[in-house]
């Protein structure tokens, strides 16, 4: 592979979570007040940290969410995810590909330590990462699209920016990995190629990865 690390984005791209979570979100917030549809939640939320919904309504509204917000949210999803969770099909496939070809990779989300951990447990895929590899918007304060996280993660993991590429499926992660002089290459599971701007390339299927990273 052409590159020196992999960082992957984690909600969408290792845990097939998306779904499950902004429909819980999208319920929760028209619960307390704001309406949101399903596709509001994916335009707005997908991709950014928890702090992004606080800022949002509260710019849209003038109002602010309840400090148990982020608590009752996570408790939410985390019981969904008990229940739903799977891996993104093909993904222990390629993390066997780069296993076997020597080529590092990690994870870099702007969910938080535990949602990461508790989506990679119960799906299996924590055997696949040393907790040297997990980063989170947490580490830094500022989730995507500020480049912050990526640079974080391939400062820690040794690699210089341009010898990263990044798996995302959001446009905010995309903007992020860019701000980052990194390349991107979009996952089409989610969104369509024509809402997902600026990518070096695009995939629909983890299997496409290895000829596409060659």
């Amino acid at each position: 592979m052409r590159y020196d690390l992999i960082i992957f984005d984690n909600d969408g791209v290792l845990v097939d979570s998306e779904a499950i979570s902004n429909s819980i979100l999208a319920g929760y917030l028209t619960e307390l007040g704001h309406p949101t549809t399903y596709e509001d939640s994916l335009r707005d939320y997908m991709g950014g940290a928890v702090h992004r919904i606080h800022d949002l309504v509260l710019e849209r509204t003038g109002q602010r969410l309840a400090e148990d917000f982020d608590d009752t949210l996570h408790a939410r999803i985390f019981a969904a995810f008990q229940r739903d969770l799977k891996p993104v099909p093909g993904v222990e496939d390629f993390l066997g590909t780069l296993v076997a070809e020597g080529v590092a990779y990690c994870v870099a989300s702007s969910g938080s330590h535990e949602r990461i951990r508790v989506g990679h447990r119960t799906t299996g895929l924590d055997e696949w990462f040393e907790d040297s590899w997990i980063f989170s918007s947490q580490d830094v304060g500022r989730g995507k699209p500020d480049p912050d996280l990526y640079l974080y993660a391939a400062d820690r993991m040794g690699v210089p920016a341009e010898r990263c590429v990044v798996l995302e499926d959001s446009p905010l992660g995309i903007d992020a990995a860019r701000a980052a002089g990194m390349d991107v290459y979009a996952f089409t599971s989610m969104m369509p190629v024509d809402r997902l701007p600026g990518a070096t390339g695009y995939f629909s299927d983890m299997g496409q990865l290895p000829g596409l990273l060659a």
